[in-house]
């Protein structure tokens, strides 16, 4: 085996293995300790962050921060992923902000010359437009470690009525129309809910003696089916214009199944959470004469209820 190929997988074997002897090293792949300890020394040398331990026990480990091995990627490919980081700079806060814009610079950095000249050109052609805010979102690694970890944080929350302090378990965020989003289970209220990342005045690990949920197999794509029988819902039924069902279609989350006729017209039908009736009320308010509410009777009562206190301050 070559020497550049040896140093290829060598550097594939340590990511895998984190912590390894020489010993181990040299009867894989065949070689005298010596050439290892070499290998080990050209390899930190190119930046893989090895620490070595003496005594019996001893030998070398990957440090947390590991440089992972070069893979091999198309033109096509490489020109895709880097229009996929390069998207992400129009939001101003987010959970790896520093390491995207690094590992961007990186990619642009190593690139040959003619496919740096291709995303050159077209970089004023193409683009995924966010609205700009300028609200701050300084917790977002915190939450997204606490949902892979399944850690429970306590919060200081601004809702619309109170600021609030609160104990959450994270099951992941997300960004919608330039905002971010944590979905997480209250205990407060013993149920899940939908925190705007922008008004966490605070967020630290909690120190108290309540344990984690149990929420392994939990996340952003099944929330909604494990918590079905935890949570009250109602059936929901809007009747949209087409140009109610093209604003719909931008909305991600909390709503139900969007529904298009071949004229463009369309229907939202499905259940969603009782709790969340005055964020559909404001909602379909501002979509106007677009959308039709046919049901539930608590949503249409709440929008008259909102567009009754209006008329009274504007009289």
């Amino acid at each position: 085996m070559s020497k550049s190929k040896r140093l290829i997988e060598l550097m594939m074997t340590v990511n895998r293995k984190r912590k390894f002897t020489v010993k181990e090293l040299a009867t894989e792949f065949e070689v005298s300790t010596r050439t290892i300890l070499r290998d080990l020394q050209e390899l930190s040398e190119l930046g893989v962050p090895l620490y070595s331990e003496v005594g019996p026990h001893g030998g070398y480990q990957v440090l947390k921060e590991r440089v992972l091995p070069p893979i091999a990627f198309t033109e096509e490919e490489a020109v895709a992923i880097f229009f996929a980081s390069h998207a992400l700079r129009h939001y101003l806060y987010l959970p790896f902000k520093t390491e995207s814009s690094s590992a961007l610079s990186k990619f642009y950095f190593y690139m040959p010359g003619d496919v740096r000249d291709r995303i050159d050109q077209m970089k004023n052609r193409v683009d995924f437009f966010t609205p700009a805010r300028q609200t701050r979102e300084p917790h977002l690694g915190v939450l997204l470690e606490a949902a892979i970890h399944q850690k429970i944080l306590r919060i200081e929350y601004e809702s619309r009525e109170e600021l609030s302090s609160r104990q959450i378990q994270p099951l992941g965020i997300y960004a919608s129309n330039g905002l971010w989003y944590c979905s997480a289970y209250c205990f407060l209220r013993s149920e899940l809910r939908l925190f705007r990342c922008d008004r966490m005045h605070t967020v630290a690990e909690d120190t108290s003696d309540l344990q984690p949920m149990d929420f392994t197999q939990v996340h952003l794509a099944n929330q909604d089916s494990f918590f079905q029988m935890k949570v009250e819902y109602i059936d929901l039924y809007v009747e949209l214009s087409r140009e109610g069902a093209q604003r719909c279609e931008t909305e991600l989350w909390p709503l139900p199944k969007l529904n298009i006729r071949d004229d463009g017209t369309g229907w939202l039908d499905g259940q969603v959470r009782q709790v969340d009736i005055l964020f559909y009320a404001r909602f379909f308010m501002g979509l106007g004469n677009e959308a039709t509410v046919k049901a539930p009777v608590e949503l249409i009562d709440r929008m008259k209820q909102i567009l009754s206190e209006m008329m009274a301050k504007y009289t």
